[in-house]
């Protein structure tokens, strides 16, 4: 079973009304750090994928998602949890730090 979802526009009100938090990776064909990012990312969401919804989200298909959580950089990281961004980050990061930050939610449900 693929572990990370490719958003399509359908399946958007389904990531906002997660009840499981949600790892959203904002990237795109073109750049670089994203896919060197990727790898890390489908890492992660077979750790984590029991507790965290992982996505990613590309910002020339749907840039209207990237404007609302106001992406200007990619890659971008986002963690909502209940719809809320709880965490953004900005720039290619580590496994290590990516993996702090989701062990505090997919470990407490969320309440940090």
């Amino acid at each position: 079973m693929e572990k990370v979802l490719h958003v399509q526009p359908a399946d958007w009100q389904g990531i906002e009304t997660s009840a499981k938090p949600v790892f959203l990776d904002f990237w795109a064909d073109w750049c670089g750090p994203c896919k060197m990012l990727a790898p890390t990312f489908d890492r992660l969401a077979e750790k984590y994928g029991d507790q965290v919804t992982f996505a990613k989200v590309n910002v020339d298909e749907l840039p209207d998602i990237a404007n609302k959580f106001a992406v200007r950089s990619i890659p971008t990281l986002v963690l909502l949890q209940n719809g809320n961004v709880v965490e953004k980050l900005v720039g290619l990061r580590s496994e290590q730090e990516l993996a702090q930050v989701l062990s505090h939610y997919a470990n407490s449900n969320g309440s940090k």
